[in-house]
């Protein structure tokens, strides 16, 4: 494996900045100081900020089973390019992975193809409890285990009481949580039927989508997760929190390390609000939905007060078909909320969920210029705070004798998200037309420069996460 020397580099770790050499040797981190001499391929980093690899905790690449969709390859490539070098992506993909054997054959498919470093979530049904508990003897190896406590597709919703109560008395691991109340949504939309907003008659609309997934859905559910977790002492991680309501149960009166309760925020719930929807529709629906701008900005002041531990993408692609827009010489396009199938909505059709991951670090570098967020947050947030919430072994952090998963960033050049350089398999971003005041330059992924001034090395595939787990 090629040696690599990154020189005069501001290196961006541990909460502050400084200036430095970076020696990268046999995939890891040999040696930082001011001045390396080294028999080394050269990088010059005059200009540049080094960043620890992303690690996001929450993705969804859709194979197998729908990769008309996307891809384990295209979306870690996707990632990849944007500076996001691990990942952890979850079970609702087709057969869902309910059962050991399922798990470790999307694991053998990202062996051979992932060109990040990968893990996978045991997914969980109201019936498999015995079969998700067997991820206990394998707490090094598998990064948590997944419960939908909100609906979602095939099984995949865990109402049952019984369940819930088994897995939350008995795991070892980490479990993280989509959390959203089913009788309550179910609840809301009843209510606007009742109303006279039904499909048959005017149709629902995106702008609907938070009124039906309401902040009242999301608090409850996470409520009674952190009970369950509090009764048991599980370690609990809830995901995607998108409302202010929330904020309330989270505390950040400990360390991170110290906690058994974390919380994740997603970077779509951190740029958008419900008044976006009048101008990307569909695109930017999700669950949980993008709400009223007072929840964007108490997510805002809850990151920078740590009640929130980790940003996250919840990175979910769909086919422009299956969102239910259309694309023409000026872009993307969102179909009359009038446009149906029968009596279902063109809302009501479309998919949920939006793809991300590529520009994730580039958004928060946006806030960062808009003086919303720090770089030595940005590197906490979404690089030190995942590994250390997860355990991950060697990696998160620039230290001398980790993995050495970097990225280089230019706050000088310029990035435009346009249809010509998505690497999405679905082709698009709600983001399309945005530019970024900044430029992710390279990618190293294990100490291999698969990444560097829009030029691939694919030779090397990522590794499998290994974590900190007695």
């Amino acid at each position: 494996m090629q040696k690599y020397l990154i020189k005069n580099i501001q290196v961006v770790n541990e909460g502050v900045i400084k200036t430095a050499d970076v020696l990268i040797t046999n995939g890891r981190i040999e040696k930082i100081s001011p001045h390396i001499d080294a028999n080394a391929r050269e990088i010059i980093g005059e200009g540049k900020y080094l960043f620890p690899g992303v690690i996001d905790d929450q993705v969804h690449f859709r194979e197998p089973g729908l990769t008309h969709k996307a891809t384990i390859y295209t979306e870690s490539k996707a990632a990849v390019a944007g500076g996001v070098t691990s990942f952890m992506e979850m079970p609702n993909t087709v057969p869902p992975a309910f059962s050991q054997k399922l798990l470790e054959e999307k694991y053998l498919i990202a062996a051979n193809t992932s060109l990040a470093n990968y893990s996978f979530y045991m997914g969980t049904s109201n019936d498999n409890a015995d079969e998700v508990l067997k991820t206990n003897n394998k707490r090094k190896e598998i990064c948590g285990i997944k419960i939908f406590m909100g609906s979602s597709t095939g099984n995949l919703l865990v109402d049952n009481p019984n369940t819930l109560d088994k897995i939350f008395r008995e795991s070892e691991l980490l479990i993280a949580t989509h959390c959203e109340d089913e009788k309550i949504i179910r609840r809301n939309l009843e209510k606007l039927k009742a109303s006279g907003k039904d499909p048959i008659a005017i149709g629902l609309t995106p702008a609907d989508h938070p009124v039906i997934r309401s902040e009242e859905a999301c608090f409850e559910s996470s409520l009674y997760a952190i009970q369950i977790a509090k009764k048991y002492n599980s370690r609990l991680h809830i995901l995607h929190i998108s409302t202010e309501k929330e904020l309330q149960l989270f505390t950040n009166m400990m360390p991170l390390k110290e906690k058994r309760i974390t919380a994740e925020v997603c970077v779509h719930h951190l740029h958008f609000t419900s008044d976006d929807y009048e101008r990307l529709g569909n695109q930017i629906k999700c669950n949980p939905a993008i709400k009223a701008s007072h929840n964007k900005e108490a997510l805002w002041k809850a990151l920078l007060d740590d009640r929130l531990d980790v940003i996250a993408t919840d990175h979910a692609p769909h086919t422009v078909e299956e969102k239910g827009f259309l694309r023409n010489s000026e872009g993307l396009v969102t179909p009359s909320p009038l446009e149906r199938d029968g009596v279902r909505s063109a809302y009501e059709k479309a998919h949920a969920g939006l793809p991300l991951i590529q520009h994730s670090l580039l958004l928060m570098l946006h806030y960062y210029k808009q003086g919303k967020i720090s770089l030595e947050k940005i590197a906490e947030k979404m690089s030190h705070a995942v590994a250390d919430c997860f355990q991950v072994k060697d990696r998160g952090y620039i230290r001398e004798g980790y993995h050495a998963d970097l990225v280089l960033v230019d706050l000088n050049q310029k990035t435009k998200v346009s249809k010509e350089n998505i690497l999405y398999k679905c082709g698009w971003s709600p983001l399309e037309g945005m530019e970024f005041p900044a430029s992710i330059t390279h990618t190293f992924v294990n100490g291999h420069l698969i990444y560097g001034n829009r030029v691939w090395d694919e030779s090397q595939k990522g590794q499998r996460l290994s974590f900190n787990r007695s």
